[in-house]
């Protein structure tokens, strides 16, 4: 499985506080953007995937969410993911 219990927590004690901090939106986002870059090379090779591809929309949508969710309580957090993680508007 490309995504297992050790490499969430990888993901999470980077961009979170702790290694169990599985709740601050900067850890979550991290994660979803993995999860995005994963389903993003299987599409390319799988194009007519369609379930793939509306899971996608799906985890896009959320990340979206929780960015705006992060620029309306601390605008520096928000700039500060957005620059670790490489990820635009």
């Amino acid at each position: 499985m490309y995504l297992d219990s050790a490499k969430k927590q990888e993901i999470f004690a980077k961009y979170g506080t702790s290694n169990t901090d599985t709740g601050s939106p900067e850890a979550q986002i991290a994660l979803f953007s993995y999860r995005i870059k994963h389903l993003t090379g299987h599409l390319k090779s799988n194009q007519k995937d369609y379930n793939t591809e509306r899971s996608l929309r799906i985890l896009v949508g959320k990340r979206r969410r929780l960015l705006d969710y992060l620029i309306d309580k601390d605008i520096n957090r928000y700039r500060a993911i957005i620059k670790e993680l490489g990820i635009r508007k």
